[in-house]
């Protein structure tokens, strides 16, 4: 089999094919001109420098392109990268499509479908699931192959999707627990709430924010559509029902500081919110700690405050090991 960019360890050299995931051309403090690169294949991300650019290296080595990479794996600051020796761009008869080397959720999109499908129809109250299955049918395509985000959690082929069936599960745990909870709005929020991810970015290849990304966010956009299905379907947008669902999309960031122009105001904005956090944070952490050796710490991730988690070195107990000790 052939090995990918993690399988290397620290200060080991390699001679790889990658994506150029992002290339974006900066400055050094002498002046020249350096390309700063987000490589990945199938086992993730890692990011490095390419000095002294010449012009024609940056409209060669462009994000989207296959590049054939000679370097060595380092450590800088606690963060995984690659120190360049050589770089070119794949040739015709090499390994030089781009969906090779993508990252994918890892369960199957139909697995994902059905259980979101399965979902609608556990929301009962009308005007909510009218508006649901009006903005998944209009943007079923973009939902189901986009990236959750650019970079910090489920950045991958199919991530948004992923990320929010693991939250329905977690939302749906949560409501046996405590019955009190509104299923039928937390549902619709949970459905919708990253929705504005397919026009806030560009796609799962490349992936960088688009105007409509940068200049307004995912949180408004979600919030305007659902006025625009409103309106498509008839349905009056000042009703309680729509105020509420507007309202979990508003709030899902928890706080002013992160986005959202309001903080959660509803039991169920609240648990949005939380567990909108919780799946994504462990997502952080396991793409972290599957890069890690057991017994040291991960590189310092960003979505977590910039902090670094230690990989414990116990080993796990198998089920015939915890048989015996039971014995």
């Amino acid at each position: 089999m052939d090995k990918k960019i993690f399988d290397y360890n620290v200060d080991d050299t390699f001679d790889l094919f990658l994506l150029v995931k992002n290339a974006d051309v900066r400055v050094a403090k002498n002046g020249k001109k350096f390309i700063a690169f987000t490589f990945q294949d199938v086992s993730g991300q890692i990011d490095g420098k390419y000095w002294d650019a010449s012009d024609s290296d940056i409209e060669a080595f462009l994000a989207g392109k296959v590049v054939r990479v000679s370097g060595k794996r380092e450590l800088y600051q606690g963060n995984p990268q690659v120190k360049l020796f050589k770089i070119r761009l794949a040739n015709d008869n090499e390994p030089n499509s781009p969906e090779l080397f993508m990252e994918r959720a890892p369960i199957k999109k139909e697995e994902i479908v059905e259980e979101i499908n399965q979902t609608i129809f556990e929301i009962t109250n009308a005007n909510m699931n009218r508006v649901v299955r009006h903005l998944m049918t209009k943007y079923q395509k973009e939902f189901f192959q986009f990236p959750a985000a650019k970079k910090h959690h489920h950045a991958y082929m199919g991530g948004l999707s992923y990320h929010t069936i693991s939250m329905l599960r977690l939302a749906k745990f949560i409501a046996e627990q405590y019955p009190e909870i509104n299923k039928p709005l937390l549902y619709s929020g949970v459905i919708l709430h990253d929705l504005g991810k397919v026009m806030e970015l560009s796609g799962a290849m490349s992936t960088e924010y688009t105007l409509e990304g940068n200049l307004i966010g995912h949180i408004v956009i979600v919030d305007e559509e659902i006025t625009k299905a409103c309106l498509a379907l008839k349905i009056d947008d000042k009703s309680e029902d729509i105020i509420l669902l507007k309202h979990m999309i508003l709030a899902h960031h928890g706080q002013l500081e992160y986005g959202s122009p309001v903080r959660p105001r509803l039991r169920e904005a609240e648990v949005l919110h939380q567990i909108d956090n919780i799946d994504a944070s462990i997502n952080m952490l396991n793409v972290a700690l599957n890069h890690t050796e057991p017994g040291t710490f991960t590189e310092r991730i960003f979505g977590m405050d910039n902090r670094a988690f230690y990989k414990p070195n116990m080993t796990k107990v198998t089920s015939e090991e915890q048989l015996e000790l039971l014995e």
